[in-house]
């Protein structure tokens, strides 16, 4: 079996040779082929679940009907655990920002346990398409790569954004967390996920040195926002961008096995 840093140097070949979509694209069809069967079962056995096209399940999570669908179930709860912890949920605004085709903010109308009103914003259009006529309680909206969102200043009282960040340039992670902030609503909390310092496996030797020095490390020569764009946020370039609000929690992620992105919970001063 290759080792990590054999990796490292094939993904980086490909990715400076002009391959990776091709590459990613072929993994599409690997996971399709692989996983058929018990997909297909998963939909036999769940008839009343619907679910998005495959290639938008693969971009958003992985081809696996039944992961993609219960591990979101647990993300949601997870999600309104830490919400109902830090803010008030009872007619709040929340926004899914970086919706995809809607795995988790699916789930939250009925787990939410308050009247509130959600919303869901993606610069995809055939995710919010899809979102639109498939997944009631929500209300959708398509943005640019670039902000800013369609929403009042202050608006929201719920922001939350997986693995966002980690698919932005270094000009989107600036002028993204500004318009997070403006989005936000006085002592409103902002939740978000990025790579630290778990993913220093993944990284070369000259990447971990710039990471260590509390630089953004930045994977492009792709679309940016797609699954293959890959950014790398240190804790203090984190703590730097987030200065206009206060930290709330931060759980660190961890690096054995796949390694888990941190969480970073901010609150508006």
């Amino acid at each position: 079996m290759a080792g990590p840093g054999f990796k490292r140097w094939l993904s980086n070949l490909l990715r400076q040779a002009g391959l990776l979509y091709l590459t990613d694209y072929m993994m599409f069809w690997l996971q399709k082929v692989r996983n058929y069967k018990k997909n297909q079962s998963f939909k036999k056995a769940n008839p009343g679940i619907v679910l998005p096209p495959d290639y938008l399940v693969y971009e958003s999570f992985q081809l696996d009907y039944r992961k993609y669908y219960t591990d979101s179930i647990e993300t949601a709860r997870w999600l309104t655990g830490i919400f109902k912890t830090h803010a008030h949920l009872y007619n709040a605004n929340i926004l899914d920002w970086g919706c995809g085709p809607g795995r988790i903010i699916r789930h939250l109308p009925d787990l939410a346990g308050a009247p509130c009103f959600i919303y869901g914003t993606d610069c995809n259009p055939r995710t919010i398409a899809w979102c639109r006529h498939n997944i009631p309680g929500v209300q959708f909206s398509q943005n640019s790569m670039d902000p800013p969102l369609d929403f009042n200043d202050q608006f929201f009282h719920i922001i939350y954004g997986i693995s966002i960040f980690t698919h932005l340039s270094e000009p989107m992670h600036r002028a993204w967390a500004a318009e997070l902030h403006r989005l936000l609503a006085p002592e409103g909390i902002c939740l978000l996920t990025t790579q630290g310092e778990a993913f220093l496996q993944k990284l070369t030797g000259k990447e971990q040195q710039s990471f260590r020095e509390g630089r953004l490390v930045v994977r492009g020569k792709v679309k940016e926002g797609h699954r293959i764009w890959s950014a790398f946020q240190p804790e203090s370039y984190i703590m730097e961008l987030f200065a206009g609000f206060s930290l709330v929690s931060l759980r660190k992620g961890e690096a054995s096995g796949r390694p888990q992105q941190d969480v970073w919970v901010f609150r508006k001063a």
